[in-house]
């Protein structure tokens, strides 16, 4: 048995800025730093983050007053931020660069007077933190049969923005029948969803048809974990997604002679490795690297916590 590692995967640049945020702020501030729902979707990264002092709490009136709190890489709404002033909280921001971009679009194109259509899962925090970003004049489809049933009040003034997170093809669908409904419909300069996403999708697309199964490190609330494996399969491929190698079933790869191991954009390398060492404990002989984009991306942390690396880094 072979296994083929696809390139990229695993953490992304908001990815590992939102975790040095808890981490940096757990040593300048101490424990307990309070959370807003989990930093990353990744039980390992929560897990490993929470042992070192984090609390992860989904409403902030479970935060005491005055304690210091991190949003989650996914962003929050305007309610939420709002609600965090009031009640006197210390806020780091671990919001994705990229979804604070779309952010701002939505605000610069409601000020224009247009009303927006959010595609995205329901339910999904990225999802709720955008759709927060106004108390009207927005609307969330999920599939094309959404699309159909959209009901606006002007169609000349339209525009629409993306999640992140979601697949490339299954986006694009939803956005060709957005434009042929709504002739007018604006989209945003450049595409909302990121780099990563992208750039882990096509990595897929390129290493699956080369296998007989592909395993998908991730959790199961991870959406760009989940839509690799769904890239996957659409490929016609086997494909399976898990926590970590102790989820790997040895059936799943009974008669395979070639396994593709990819990882969602909040998986940590380290679980890759694990996988790659059970999966040589039950047979596979040989590990290959495929060919991919490189990504240099890294984005700056909040001032506080960058002012505070900084002296550290000068006192060493």
């Amino acid at each position: 048995m072979e296994v083929l590692l696809a390139n990229p995967r695993g953490f992304c640049a908001g990815v590992e800025r939102a975790i040095e945020i808890v981490e940096r702020a757990l040593e300048l501030r101490g424990a307990p730093i309070y959370v807003r729902h989990e930093i990353v979707h990744n039980k390992a990264v929560v897990e490993n983050l929470r042992a070192k002092g984090a609390v992860f709490v989904e409403d902030l009136d479970q935060v005491p007053p005055g304690a210091t709190v991190i949003f989650s890489a996914h962003g929050v709404a305007k309610s939420v931020q709002a609600q965090a002033e009031r009640r006197g909280l210390r806020v780091f921001d671990a919001t994705c660069p990229l979804v604070t971009k779309v952010h701002v679009e939505v605000a610069k194109m409601l000020r224009a007077g247009f009303e927006i259509v959010m595609i995205g899962h329901r339910g999904h925090p990225e999802a709720e933190g955008t759709m927060g970003q106004a108390t009207e004049g927005m609307h969330l489809v999920e599939s094309v049969d959404d699309v159909a049933r959209l009901t606006v009040g002007n169609p000349q003034q339209l525009a629409y923005v993306t999640q992140t997170t979601l697949s490339v093809d299954d986006a694009a669908r939803v956005v060709a029948a957005l434009k042929a409904r709504f002739p007018a419909i604006r989209g945003p300069k450049q595409d909302d969803i990121c780099y990563a996403t992208q750039n882990r999708q096509d990595a897929v697309k390129f290493m699956a048809p080369q296998c007989d199964v592909v395993l998908v490190v991730g959790s199961p609330n991870s959406s760009n974990s989940n839509r690799l494996r769904e890239v996957a399969e659409h490929i016609g491929v086997d494909a399976y997604m898990i926590d970590s190698a102790a989820d790997l079933k040895p059936e799943w790869l009974a008669g395979k002679r070639r396994v593709g191991v990819t990882a969602g954009a909040s998986a940590p390398e380290v679980l890759v490795k694990a996988l790659i060492e059970r999966l040589t404990q039950l047979g596979a002989r040989s590990v290959l690297l495929m060919d991919g984009a490189a990504e240099d991306v890294v984005f700056t942390l909040p001032r506080g916590l960058a002012a505070g690396a900084a002296s550290r880094e000068r006192r060493g």
